[in-house]
């Protein structure tokens, strides 16, 4: 099969790969019918995260299911289905308390699970999926025009929600949302989704302040630093936001996203670390700031993310903005690097 590597920053390539096996009666094999470049892959693709041997891509995938384990019952040959960005039993103490990215029996795609067993990247035609039951999420066979919507609950809309949970976004709140890449809209669209009385999106770029805006956002602050606190301020009557998404992952936006939280706020941080993001425990004693987030556990969230997207109350698949074929993957990562896409999808 064909699938994406790493190699070396900035070196991407698409190579003949084996095809995946059964290597557990729990394994499941997808074939692909759509994945993407996600903006934590490019933490390697820039160098910024250490790259020490060639490396499959990709962690965000839809598709059929070709084959299942023995003890596999929740998916069966021809269900389409939808990949959380990570692999969980759903059985461990973790998944059942809705941590599912800190399962037990983890697996990351691309990497080695617990046993040494190698996981492919989602970045390919096909993918053998650890821990099928607690992973997959069956959706109906989709028209075309809903892939894109439903590959986005694989990551982006599920850790958009997570930043929305984890700063207390609903009912009554202000929010601002520091970072306008997918995951960032995907935050907008969360917000507005629990009903967010104000939602102010800091971006610079124009085509990503009009998706904010159709998406929820209520205002636009393009001011950085002081200037930005200050701009926040003006906009909210003298006061900060209640609730601030941090959606980058270095220092310069959590200290941005600290900045215009409000003395008692909450802010909820999804960025991948890099760059050295750190927490001034000072401020947050003196400011009685409450600081939540982490890696989403998008199994738990991808359910009733489904339902309203079927319903058509939400539908993220705007921050697609490129469709290429699997072999365009080099120029897939360009094109987000460069800022000439927000999100691109993959066609195998």
């Amino acid at each position: 099969m064909r699938a994406t590597m790493m190699y070396a920053p900035g070196d991407v390539r698409v190579e003949n790969c084996p095809d995946p096996k059964i290597l557990r009666p729990t394994d499941a094999i997808v074939q692909v019918t759509a994945s993407c470049v996600c903006g934590s892959d490019l933490w390697v693709y820039r160098g910024i995260q250490a790259l020490d041997q060639p490396k499959r891509m990709g962690h965000e995938f839809v598709g059929v299911v070709q084959e299942i384990g023995s003890e596999v019952r929740s998916a069966a040959v021809g269900d389409f289905v939808i990949a959380p960005f990570a692999s969980s039993d759903g059985s461990c103490p973790q998944c059942r308390n809705g941590i599912t990215t800190s399962c037990d029996r983890i697996a990351w795609y691309g990497a080695d699970d617990l046993d040494g067993l190698p996981v492919d990247g989602g970045q390919g035609e096909f993918v053998r999926v650890p821990n099928a039951d607690g992973t997959l999420v069956k959706a109906p066979t989709p028209d075309p025009a809903q892939v894109p919507g439903l590959l986005t609950l694989s990551d982006v809309m599920a850790t958009g929600h997570h930043a929305a949970i984890s700063a207390k976004a609903g009912r009554g709140r202000t929010v601002v949302v520091v970072g306008d890449g997918a995951v960032g809209l995907c935050g907008v669209l969360a917000a507005h989704r629990l009903g967010a009385e104000r939602i102010i999106a800091m971006s610079r770029h124009a085509s990503r302040q009009e998706l904010a805006t159709r998406f929820g956002a209520t205002d636009i602050v393009i001011e950085r630093g002081d200037e930005g606190v200050a701009k926040v301020r003006e906009l909210l009557g003298g006061v900060l936001a209640d609730s601030v998404l941090e959606c980058v992952g270095t220092a310069e936006s959590m200290a941005q996203a600290l900045a215009v939280t409000r003395p008692g706020g909450q802010l909820g941080y999804v960025g991948v670390p890099a760059g050295g993001p750190t927490l001034p425990i000072g401020q947050l004693f003196s400011d009685n700031l409450n600081v939540a987030g982490g890696v989403a556990p998008a199994r738990s969230y991808i359910p009733e993310l489904l339902a309203d997207f079927l319903a058509g109350t939400i539908d993220p698949s705007p921050v697609f903005d490129l469709t290429l074929p699997l072999e365009q993957a080099a120029e897939a990562y360009a094109a987000m690097d460069e800022r000439r896409a927000i999100k691109v999808l993959l066609r195998p």
